[in-house]
């Protein structure tokens, strides 16, 4: 089954974003979870925080690492996702869908450019596997 959705871009640092209107969601890829492991707990940032692109905004722990979550866009933290608080496996289980981290409000709608696109991504992904 492909994970990847057609509505989705992508970071080189494997992070998703979906787009509606001037807000996102993010997660990190199915490629991304798949890659940790079991993860044990989600590490997310506080309401109204401002991001820019590149910027670290949290990590996802598995039972084999720590990982740094990066921010595709700029923008400012309208939500987060608490039901991983309780439930972080959800990641593992729904990355691209139950499993989103953040919800943002863009400030900057023009570095979408800069993403991958589904097509895209799967090429990388595969390039740095070999």
């Amino acid at each position: 089954m492909d994970m990847y959705s057609e509505k989705h871009l992508y970071s080189k640092e494997h992070e998703w974003i979906e787009v509606d209107g001037d807000t996102a969601k993010i997660g990190i890829t199915h490629h991304a979870q798949e890659q940790l492991g079991d993860i044990v707990y989600v590490d997310l940032p506080e309401l109204d925080s401002e991001f820019v692109a590149g910027d670290e905004f949290g990590s996802v722990e598995s039972v084999k690492a720590v990982a740094e979550v990066f921010m595709p866009v700029d923008g400012e933290i309208l939500a987060v996702n608490e039901q991983l608080e309780e439930t972080p496996e959800t990641v593992n289980q729904d990355p691209h869908a139950g499993g989103w981290l953040v919800k943002v409000k863009l400030t900057n709608t023009a570095q979408l450019e800069g993403l991958m696109s589904h097509a895209d991504y799967a090429k990388f992904v595969s390039e740095e596997s070999n």
